[in-house]
């Protein structure tokens, strides 16, 4: 039996470009792209009207995470179906350390529940939560076993924070090793005490969550971030960015020469504040840190990203379903905070993007999988080329698809898109040759998802 599979009538979409080709796929990596002949034996898979990207990447994911005394509804089978369902041929996920463990135990630990569960492939940063002297040491083991890139918390006080030399010293042995250091960019003091307030003053509805979070902590905390990262010399990814100011904080980190780099979320380019305005539990759902913001800010996140200052789009997948939700029905600070977006990043992105002009086809490919690739060590991955993984999403933009818990495979009991038509649908998924969605359908077994250790990060070339 032959092991390859043509990809037959498709038109690919890189970074640089889009052109009408074949794909020719032995076993597990791509063995040509142009003009291709079947080889005897092999599977043709009809791409006729369709678009093939290049395997989406989410490089910010949290399955099965504890928070607050429970865990996010996803777990690596259920959450990398959807991610499938979605386009999605690798994430990157979070393993957190736990005091007063190490980091190697905390990445055992999570390893294990990936390990035979997933069905794409999977990479992980560690997130230290104390950052003392044998955490900062045990980084070099980290980066030895492929993870390379470390995340620090300026926000939730008195649980995850860390203090700005701590910050400091982590930068520095991130620049030594050439790993990369990515900041959850809120300043935790001024939002604990705007909390304390807003609970003593009887607001405790979910609007609350956001008031408390104003654009401006999250934009000086930011800068203070940035410049720590100039100082030492290290590179800084800061995540999740939602408003134009801490966008700007960025930029002018770039224009200093500072090795900065960020990303923002689909929910804080399509979503807006006054969702949290929803009544009941409604409003809770989309309870995320740092919160959606006002509407205002759209225009120049998009910009930013058309213009690479924002390099990719992820979702920072953090499903928790209603109940889980409704505990914080009268204390907003009580609400697990996430939202279920992974199977929908790449619909939404093509409708808001593509279709509406704010983007190309190539920059959605680049910010959702080339850039995301180089950034995070994914050095197999990110591109349609021969000698590259071949994960290969079969994108239909002529099918539309509804939204809802219908069509869903994201494992919560509501979707925060219900109602409304996607006009694009993703057809089939392969991950690393190997068929994982195939029009509705997961038709592989879990496990087939394969840890991959992932080099130090190399600068973005954006398109």
């Amino acid at each position: 039996m032959s092991d390859h599979t043509l990809i037959q009538g498709g038109r690919v979409i890189a970074a640089d470009g889009e052109y009408d080709a074949d794909v020719l796929i032995d076993g597990e990596r791509i063995a040509a792209v142009g003009a291709v002949e079947a080889p005897e034996g092999a599977t043709v898979i009809d791409a006729s009207g369709c678009l093939l990207l290049p395997g989406l990447i989410d490089n910010h994911t949290h399955m099965a995470m504890p928070f607050m005394g429970m865990r996010s509804a996803d777990d690596y089978d259920t959450g990398t179906r959807a991610a499938a369902a979605g386009g999605v041929t690798c994430i990157v996920d979070f393993s957190i350390q736990r005091e007063p463990d190490g980091l190697a135990s905390a990445l055992e630990e999570w390893k294990g529940r990936a390990d035979g569960a997933a069905h794409v492939d999977y990479g992980f940063h560690m997130a230290i939560t104390n950052a003392n002297a044998p955490t900062i040491e045990d980084m070099g083991a980290m980066v030895d076993a492929g993870v390379s890139s470390f995340k620090l918390f300026m926000a939730y006080k008195g649980e995850l924070m860390v203090r700005d030399d701590e910050l400091a010293a982590t930068m520095e042995r991130a620049r030594d090793l050439g790993a990369l250091v990515m900041v959850h960019a809120e300043n935790g003091d001024i939002v604990d005490m705007l909390v304390t307030r807003a609970l003593a003053a009887g607001e405790t509805s979910a609007i609350n969550h956001a008031l408390t979070r104003p654009e401006m902590v999250e934009a000086e905390a930011t800068g203070r971030a940035a410049r720590l990262a100039e100082y030492t010399g290290a590179s800084l990814f800061v995540v999740h960015v939602t408003c134009a100011a801490a966008a700007a904080e960025v930029e002018a980190a770039q224009q200093r020469g500072a090795d900065v780099s960020a990303e923002t979320c689909v929910q804080y380019l399509v979503n807006t504040i006054d969702d949290l305005r929803r009544p009941g539990v409604e409003g809770c759902r989309y309870i995320c840190s740092p919160p959606l913001r006002d509407g205002a800010n759209h225009a120049p996140l998009w910009d930013y990203v058309r213009r690479g200052v924002l390099e990719s789009v992820s979702t920072d997948h953090c499903p928790f379903d209603d109940a889980q939700k409704a505990r914080g029905l009268d204390d907003f600070s009580l609400v697990p905070n996430g939202l279920p977006a992974i199977q929908h990043r790449l619909a939404k992105l093509w409708d808001e993007g593509v279709i509406a002009g704010r983007i190309t086809p190539s920059q959605l490919v680049d910010r959702t999988s080339t850039t995301v690739a180089r950034r995070f060590g994914l050095d197999a991955k990110g591109a349609i080329a021969p000698g590259k993984d071949a994960d290969i999403v079969v994108l239909d933009p002529n099918a539309p698809k509804p939204y809802g818990v219908a069509t869903s495979l994201m494992n919560v009991d509501y979707d925060l898109y219900e109602g409304e038509i996607a006009s694009s649908s993703v057809r089939h998924t392969l991950c690393r040759g190997t068929m994982v969605y195939d029009r509705g359908a997961i038709v592989t077994a879990p496990g087939h998802g394969r840890y991959v250790a992932r080099s130090v990060s190399r600068p973005a070339v954006h398109a």
